[in-house]
């Protein structure tokens, strides 16, 4: 955008902002935090996996509530387990929203580890931090099918390595969807999911490509004020399309496999910020509003 456009957008922001509604969704989400916090700790000692994970949604759910968020749904998340879950990333708020309707885990880069608040949350929450070098690669994907393996719990993947302005979808990275080039304990091969989150109206009206950026988090944006924005700017609508899962079988190669994914994510987000993806009673679900 244009300097003036950029002046035009913050003053608009600042004349929609509601620093009361702010405070308040902000005392409400520490709150929110401080009584679930200590469960999913004592769950997480005693490796109870399942009962985290069902606690971690629930924590989610709750969020979402208090941040503003309505999440409209098509689709459905695949009921194998394990699976991996593969989505377009454009912020934090990413997390809330799959979080709220999915039972697994993140993998988030190394650094995230360090972030104040965030990192303790993410290691409270099983994340599994990766380096995204070549050089660690058959490293990285050991952590991955351990958890996967081992451990059976399904993970959440951002492929495209980095967040942006929620108008697009980078290309993916292939080199961890290696793991899905091996089978299960079962013989099964991995279940593979894309899954679609757009950010599309804000106080029920459509948001466009000059609001999007607002809710997401990417550059050198700093968390602090990002997030005191998001929480006085109004109730924000996010659909979210789960396609159908897949396997790499299907497409004989990890760059096939990549290529799926991205292209049915893609579809999805650039049809719900058009307002094209066919909203119906029938196949919608509000599952947060």
């Amino acid at each position: 955008m244009s300097m003036p456009a950029v002046a035009k957008a913050e003053s608009q922001t600042d004349a929609m902002h509601m620093p009361v509604a702010a405070a308040m969704r902000l005392f409400c989400f520490v709150v929110w935090v401080l009584a679930i916090v200590p469960l999913v700790a004592v769950l997480g000692f005693f490796q109870r996996v399942g009962r985290c994970r069902s606690i971690a949604q629930f924590f989610w759910q709750g969020a979402a509530r208090i941040i503003g968020i309505d999440l409209v749904v098509r689709g459905a998340p695949c009921p194998d387990r394990p699976a991996l879950f593969v989505a377009n990333h454009a912020s934090y708020l990413d997390i809330v929203v799959i979080g709220a309707l999915v039972p697994a885990a993140f993998i988030a880069k190394k650094e995230v580890r360090q972030w104040p608040g965030i990192g303790f949350m993410a290691k409270l929450g099983r994340t599994v931090f990766i380096e995204r070098r070549s050089r660690r690669s058959r490293e990285q994907k050991d952590q991955l099918l351990d958890r996967l393996m081992a451990v059976g719990e399904s993970l959440v993947l951002f492929p495209e390595g980095t967040s942006n302005d929620g108008n697009r979808v980078l290309p993916f990275k292939s080199a961890l969807f290696s793991v899905a080039e091996t089978r299960l304990p079962d013989g099964r091969p991995l279940s593979v999911q894309p899954i679609s989150i757009a950010y599309t109206h804000l106080g029920g009206l459509p948001m466009g490509r000059g609001w999007r950026p607002y809710f997401a988090w990417y550059g050198d944006m700093e968390l602090a004020s990002h997030l005191w924005t998001v929480l006085g700017l109004g109730r924000v609508t996010v659909e979210v399309d789960f396609h159908p899962p897949v396997t790499l079988e299907q497409f004989g190669s990890r760059k096939a496999l990549t290529d799926h994914c991205y292209n049915a994510v893609r579809r999805g987000v650039v049809q719900a910020n058009a307002g094209l993806a066919g909203r119906s009673v029938a196949t919608d679900t509000v599952i947060i509003g």
